[in-house]
């Protein structure tokens, strides 16, 4: 009998100290067990190479219809080349007011995007030049790769070297949308005057 009762509670024994090594093992140590987002885990959306039974041809990536513009995209309708770049200068004009917010944003965003290679007056001294990269021509003192004085450059011109790039400088295009692009141009033709 006694012998029974210590095999009953060995065979216990080995059970819970099973089950415990079963449960331990299959825990993730990191895991709280918690799931915060499930979305995040288990999303309910397609994926977009995914096929998909709500559209016709299958695909979750549609083309958008035809004439249809994006949010906020304005039409600039001059081509990169130099005839583009002097029709703007005689047809573009900001169609943002002269005031003193504009102007702030203007150089806060000049600051940021211009000034690295600019320099924070327009000087053509800024530290990626410091760095050994060739200046750009100062606003005020410079001439134009494509002819003429910087200080005479139009409202149109800066906005078409903005929007396309020139030389070692790429397009803002995608960095700032057309009314911070206003914005910049009216701070640089402050800097024009320095």
């Amino acid at each position: 009998m006694l012998a029974m009762n210590k095999f009953r509670i060995l065979g216990v024994l080995i059970i819970a100290i099973a089950a415990t090594v079963v449960i331990s093992s299959c825990k993730d140590k990191r895991s709280t067990g918690w799931e915060y987002a499930p979305n995040m885990y288990e999303h309910l959306a397609y994926d977009p190479d995914q096929p998909n039974t709500n559209f016709k041809d299958g695909k979750t990536a549609q083309v958008p219809p035809a004439g249809t513009i994006p949010i906020g995209w304005v039409k600039f309708d001059y081509p990169n080349t130099h005839d583009g770049y002097e029709l703007a200068s005689t047809e573009v004009k900001s169609p943002l007011p002269q005031t003193a917010a504009n102007f702030a944003d203007g150089k806060v965003l000049f600051l940021h995007f211009c000034s690295p290679c600019h320099g924070q007056n327009g000087q053509g001294d800024g530290l990626v030049v410091q760095h050994g990269f060739p200046p750009p021509p100062s606003y005020s003192k410079g001439q134009s790769s494509r002819g003429g004085a910087m200080k005479d450059l139009t409202d149109g011109k800066i906005y078409h070297t903005i929007t396309y790039g020139l030389n070692a400088m790429g397009s803002y295009a995608s960095q700032l949308d057309p009314s911070e692009r206003w914005k910049v141009i009216m701070y640089v033709h402050h800097l024009q005057t320095l």
